[in-house]
């Protein structure tokens, strides 16, 4: 299928961070904190569900996200009447400072810098971002954290602080996220209309949002005319 063309230049091509540019394998830490405790058949299940309490647990004013995986993963083990490491959000924490770009990122993105600004929002500490972006080696015109804005996404405040600290309105974008609920349907909601879903199968492709779908940063670079 050909790659539509974007109509206009946006201002800003704004990204989503953890999932979307550096990899996200959160499911082996889990499995190494859950072990045996939890049956094999049910073990897509509890993935899943602890999925759903991290968006959960965001749904407020922030707080560190250590503690944030912390008291998810442990909110999951209730349920499941299972124990919980009390070093769970470290271990998880430590994990997404040491992950990297997926390998399809650096070049493309390095090459979108060259023609556009570009823009990290996202769910996660100042020092998280501080280890990570270095990895993705490209430049970025600005990088805002849940930390700065005192929201976590899908929380407007959140998306409000990245327009107010830029001086921008939603039709200046075009976002890039892996994470429909976090980023495209709120977005949407207030009025951003680019969105693109960067298919990684974290999410489930919704219908009603307005966002076009791409495999890789590469189709995005087409639709941007690069």
């Amino acid at each position: 299928m050909a790659i539509p063309s974007l109509q206009f230049r946006p201002k800003y091509v704004s990204f989503d961070c953890y999932g979307t540019l550096i990899e996200y394998p959160i499911t082996p830490i889990t499995y190494e904190l859950v072990g045996d405790q939890i049956p094999a058949e049910q073990w897509d299940q509890f993935v899943r569900e602890f999925r759903g309490y991290r968006y959960d647990q965001v749904c407020s004013s922030y707080y560190p996200y250590e503690q944030v995986l912390q008291d998810s993963f442990e909110r999951v083990c209730r349920k499941w009447g299972i124990k919980a490491a009390p070093d769970a959000g470290k271990r998880f924490a430590d994990g997404v400072r040491s992950w990297g770009p997926h390998p399809d990122v650096v070049e493309p993105l390095k090459k979108m810098a060259e023609h556009y600004k570009l823009v990290i929002l996202s769910n996660a500490d100042d020092s998280f971002l501080a280890e990570s972006v270095p990895k993705l080696g490209a430049d970025f015109h600005a990088v805002f954290t849940a930390e700065q804005a005192g929201y976590y996404k899908p929380r407007y405040a959140a998306f409000e602080y990245m327009l107010d600290r830029l001086d921008a309105s939603p039709e200046d974008f075009v976002h890039v996220a892996s994470h429909t609920r976090y980023d495209h349907m709120p977005m949407h909601d207030m009025g951003f209309r680019n969105l693109i879903l960067l298919d990684r199968g974290y999410d489930p492709v919704t219908h009603g949002y307005d966002y076009v779908t791409v495999k890789s940063l590469d189709d995005l670079n087409s639709m941007l005319g690069i």
